[in-house]
């Protein structure tokens, strides 16, 4: 029998409590994986999923120790290893990409010598030859226009250029074991599809292994041969990819598919009721009785075993066979209605922003600088109550628009305006504290919104203290609520956030932005780093808002499913200008704007039989065109010469429903049929 390339057998990890008593992050998890073998490991924030892939690499967080078992990799225990041995290791024969590229990149350095300093130090390559590999590395991950990214440094990239850029380098070792801790988390659906295809290929073609730790169960279903599910800490299902997500037999794994929205529906996905125990917080039974459907008193007396199926899946449950019947189905609910009052929460009129703003000496004579908008000519309005999508892919515009909203970026051209046609001042700064109060931004990084330096109780009482004046037993106690509705308990008051997983880290910034009682939440990716039960969660508790407090929403999110779900209307954009707007529903279905159709088809379903609709020659852009239709060269659907000279007009299908294109409706109907039908 061949010897796995990562052997982890009945290891358990923990760390000392306040009391001294010793609290267990893994509880006697055996792990292994064979020469070109993808394994998934997928499970709720907590689980133990990053801690075990960063123990495949004889590496722990500070304050955690091994308790028991053995690591081993390519037969060497990895634990026993010197420090040296482990460098040489690490980067080369087994690497990893991180989920926060932000923490992974050196803010001092360019782009092009963290490349180049891996290729030094992990590869072959010939010194001569580390300019042009780099340049290779960068396109393979989508990067458009590589040579400029070589000179630039990691701020000036965005989350999901960082992100790529942290997989360049991950492969610049040529490894022949990859571990992927959230990879495509920050990307937008195409690039991680074509990624996803990349890794798949390079795995082959290298016979690598790979380790996949991800939410994210489509990818999972791209990659992955084999999936293990973690909860609290220990495995409870384990089997090959099929089996799993198409018909899982523990109910914690049917639960997990039942919270990932799909395409297919305009529904709320479920969460699971509960949230896992914390550390230590595991008594004798099954860690997952208290929160199944199917439990009985003999699940919280004994702790059920691993146990081999005759179908060759490994589960820990009493029930396996009763699991089945629970459904995977989403919760029927449907996103709360418009309230039609007629009111404008917000609106963008004629607005145009650009990151390139008038030097010194053009605004000290008063000349025009030839500024080039990143955003042009953006003209919505989102109703009081309204929950607007913005979609696209990195570079689109999304997060821009956001930013400017929120007077983090002054617009170059149009204006700003809430509800009562009231104008925004285009800074921040000077802005009234009631303004700053209703508009409120969430972060698509933690890390980069979240104070390291403050506990959850300090990062709580700021808004609440500066907007509500809430100070003693007050501000406890508002500040424990709002924990509880993102689903975090008043334990987590005195927490700093280095000690808090990525998901927790995201629910507090939720938890911050939600304080201050606004009006109008801009959302930016702010479910990308949930475990897909707390983004179900998160969900619900956005649309309740919407609901009973008439919240108005703007959200940007690369998931197209979990944009549906939540969303009234949707807006297209592709290099900063507006392509396709309307209802959701009418958005997601045909006729669709031809980029609509390239983004709705790079979809990844939580289905191993469904495959992402992808162009082989399918290039990402740095900028539009000059003339023309801005989509005009990677048109699938392009007619001719008018696509490059003339910005195509806007056409009304019904019911508020817009698409620019030089395509006819009818046309474009004709067209997607007869793809539907072949």
């Amino acid at each position: 029998m061949t010897q796995p390339v990562i052997d982890i057998k009945d290891v358990s990890i923990g760390f000392d409590g306040k009391s001294g008593e010793t609290l267990h992050v893994l509880r006697n998890v055996d792990m292994s994986v064979s020469e070109g073998e993808s394994l998934g490991i997928v499970g709720e924030s907590g689980s133990g999923k990053s801690t075990l892939a960063l123990a495949a690499m004889g590496y722990l967080k500070r304050g955690l120790r091994l308790l028991d078992g053995s690591v081993s990799f390519r037969g060497e225990d990895m634990f026993s290893r010197s420090g040296p041995e482990l460098e040489k290791i690490r980067g080369g024969e087994l690497a990893l990409i991180p989920q926060n590229s932000g923490q992974s990149l050196t803010p001092t350095l360019r782009i092009g010598a963290q490349i180049i300093e891996a290729l030094r130090l992990h590869s072959s390559v010939p010194p001569a030859e580390y300019s042009t590999k780099a340049i290779e590395l960068l396109s393979q991950v989508r990067l458009p226009e590589p040579e400029a990214i070589l000179s630039r440094f990691p701020h000036e990239l965005s989350g999901g250029q960082q992100q790529r850029v942290a997989i360049a380098m991950a492969l610049a070792g040529e490894p022949h074991t990859l571990l992927l801790d959230e990879p495509t988390t920050g990307l937008d659906v195409t690039t991680q599809a074509h990624i996803l295809e990349l890794l798949r290929d390079i795995a082959r073609e290298r016979s690598m292994a790979m380790v996949y730790v991800s939410h994210d169960l489509g990818a999972i279903a791209r990659v992955c041969d084999r999936v293990m599910v973690m909860y609290a800490g220990e495995v409870v299902l384990d089997g090959t990819t099929r089996q799993v997500l198409k018909a899982p037999v523990h109910p914690y794994a049917r639960g997990l598919l039942a919270s990932i929205p799909r395409l297919a529906d305009r529904q709320l996905p479920v969460a699971l009721d509960g949230r896992p125990p914390a550390p230590g917080g595991v008594g004798v039974g099954c860690s997952f009785a208290d929160r199944c459907a199917l439990s009985e008193d003999r699940c919280r007396a004994e702790r059920p075993e691993l146990t081999t199926l005759p179908t060759g899946e490994q589960v820990r449950c009493y029930f396996a066979d009763r699991a089945l019947e629970l459904s995977l189905r989403g919760s029927g609910v449907e996103p709360a209605v418009v309230r039609a009052d007629g009111e404008a929460a917000l609106s963008l009129n004629t607005l145009s922003i650009s990151y390139q703003q008038p030097g010194l000496l053009d605004r000290v004579f008063g000349r025009d600088a030839a500024i080039v908008a990143t955003v042009d000519d953006i003209q919505i309005s989102v109703a009081r109550g309204e929950t607007l999508g913005l979609v696209g892919e990195s570079g689109s515009g999304k997060s821009t628009i956001l930013k400017s909203v929120a007077g983090l970026l002054p617009p170059v051209g149009g204006t700003i305006t809430v509800a009562g046609g009231t104008p925004l001042a285009p800074m921040v700064e000077r802005r009234s504290a009631d303004h700053l109060r209703r508009v409120q931004l969430i972060f698509q990084n933690p890390d980069d919104s979240l104070n390291p330096r403050h506990t959850v109780a300090e990062i709580l009482s700021q808004p609440l203290k500066l907007y509500f004046g809430l100070s003693g037993e007050a501000l406890e106690r508002r500040s424990a609520e709002i924990l509880d509705r993102v689903r975090l308990g008043a334990h987590y008051l005195d927490r700093l956030p280095s000690q808090l997983s990525g998901g927790e880290k995201q629910r507090v910034a939720i938890a911050r932005a939600f304080a201050a009682d606004p009006d109008l939440v801009l959302c930016d990716e702010v479910t990308s780093a949930l475990d897909v039960s707390v983004q179900a969660a998160v969900l619900d508790l956005l649309n309740e808002l919407k609901e009973t407090q008439g919240t108005t929403y703007v959200f940007v999110s690369h998931d197209l499913a979990v944009v549906k779900a939540l969303s009234d209307r949707v807006a297209v954009l592709y290099q900063g200008r507006l392509c396709e707007i309307g209802p959701s529903e009418q958005v997601y279905s045909a006729p669709s704007h031809p980029y609509s159709e390239v983004l709705l088809g790079a979809v990844l379903e939580p289905d191993p039989d469904v495959a992402p609709v992808l162009a082989a020659d399918d290039v990402v852009e740095s900028s539009p065109p000059a003339a023309g239709c801005p989509f005009q060269r990677r048109c699938p659907r392009k007619i001719g010469a008018i696509c490059d000279t003339d910005m195509p007009p806007w056409q009304e299908t019904n019911n508020g429903h817009a698409i620019r294109c030089h395509h006819t409706i009818a046309t474009l109907t004709q067209l997607q049929e007869e793809d539907a039908r072949a």
